[in-house]
């Protein structure tokens, strides 16, 4: 049987052509190989460099990796955090003519590292907490979208910071499920599965010394659990106001949306007695902050940069002589392309390649505002972007020229 490359993307084909298909993947040389992070898995799994581009090759049986494939593919159409499916790769045969597993072919996430990467570290108590957040709304997205994992686990999970905080997003979907919706039951089972999962690798972490001795595997586990409840509970219960009260439902709405929720259905009851309204929001997407950036400006960024970059933006808009609350003058949209183009592209611009390593253009952004703020609070006033960008610039350049300091004994477990 002849190689063959399934791909819906059609400039990623002839990259991967060059890739030593004739070798089992553990044979690859490392010339075509890229040093990053991994979490345990099942099957052998590397990264390589195809063309710009660094991709994850994972080798397994022909049907798993379509199935992945084709469940990878929905859920970037429900846009759920997960790796980008690029290809799957069959009829590979060694130089005897002897057939090798197929391979599925997964964009490597800029600037993410594995879950399990982040517990081999000594970790602050509030990164703790952050990843915790992260990963339980990542489980709340899969299953309002009606997907069971089936296989969470540190391994199976990358982090990425979102302005300041993290974005959690899924790796392996080789044993979820979709569904119109779940049961109750079913996203316990899931919950279940996750939590032993995750205590199980921190055990493991434990047993070879690079867990820190303050963290818990049983304990970190139940809270990832107790955490997605208090999230679910938050996005669909059902809430009784007071008859009159309707600004109740607007706030509650407006909660959601803080969230990174939309409320796209809204169920609204009213007592026999009609003394009081039952409210029942129907959530069925997240990203709320992102589709709004999106629509306005064409930039695709996480959740909370698209809602640190939409303060910026309206701020900014509110300055226009041309902007008129009224709609008599320039439409938002108008304004928020000049924006774009005036103030987003020209600051990210005059931060150097070299300082500005992995971060992509939206948290860059979100670091110089966190700068402004910091410079403004220092000197009672707005100091402006272009100057913020500038001491930016400065700063970074004067502590990668400083001596490094002399390296301290490392607590256990880091």
């Amino acid at each position: 049987m002849a190689l063959q490359i399934s791909a819906t993307n059609p400039e990623h084909p002839t990259l991967l052509l060059d890739l030593p298909w004739h070798l089992p993947l553990e044979q690859w040389p490392e010339k075509h190989l890229v040093p990053l992070p991994r979490g345990l898995s099942r099957h052998v799994v590397r990264y390589a460099r195809a063309g710009s581009e660094v991709v994850a090759v994972k080798e397994l049986a022909e049907r798993p990796a379509l199935r992945e494939y084709e469940m990878l593919r929905a859920l970037d159409r429900l846009a759920i955090p997960a790796v980008d499916p690029l290809a799957v790769v069959t009829g590979r045969t060694d130089a005897e003519g002897q057939p090798l597993e197929p391979v599925l072919i997964t964009r490597h996430l800029r600037g993410s590292q594995p879950y399990r990467s982040m517990f081999e570290t000594t970790l602050r108590p509030s990164t703790v907490h952050r990843l915790m957040d992260a990963l339980a709304v990542l489980l709340v997205r899969l299953h309002l979208a009606g997907f069971a994992w089936g296989d969470c686990s540190l391994s199976n999970t990358l982090f990425r910071r979102d302005a300041g905080a993290y974005a959690a997003y899924l790796v392996d979907a080789e044993t979820g499920d979709a569904h119109p919706s779940l049961s109750d039951g079913q996203r316990e089972y899931d919950i279940e599965l996750a939590q032993l999962n995750i205590s199980g690798e921190m055990f493991d972490l434990e047993a070879s010394g690079a867990l820190h001795p303050s963290l818990d595997p049983i304990t970190f586990g139940a809270e990832i659990g107790r955490r997605y409840g208090e999230l679910w509970n938050e996005l669909t219960r059902a809430s009784v106001y007071p008859k009159g009260k309707r600004h109740y439902i607007e706030r509650r709405i407006r909660r959601l949306n803080d969230l990174g929720f939309d409320v796209a259905e809204m169920q609204i009851g009213q007592a026999s007695n009609g003394e009081t309204v039952t409210f029942v929001p129907k959530v069925v997407d997240a990203g709320h902050h992102q589709r709004q950036l999106l629509r306005l400006t064409g930039l695709d960024t996480e959740e909370n940069q698209a809602r640190r970059l939409l303060g910026d933006l309206e701020s900014w808009i509110a300055t226009q002589k041309d902007y008129a609350p009224d709609g008599l003058g320039a439409r938002p949209e108008v304004l928020a392309h000049r924006w774009v183009r005036e103030v987003f592209r020209p600051t990210v611009r005059t931060v150097p390649e070299h300082i500005r390593g992995t971060l992509d253009p939206a948290e860059l952004y979100h670091e110089l505002l966190e700068h402004r703020w910091y410079l403004s609070q220092r000197a009672q006033h707005d100091v402006g972007l272009d100057a913020a960008a500038a001491d930016y610039v400065r700063a970074a350049e004067a502590e990668q020229a400083a001596p490094p300091e002399p390296e301290a004994s490392a607590p256990a477990g880091s």
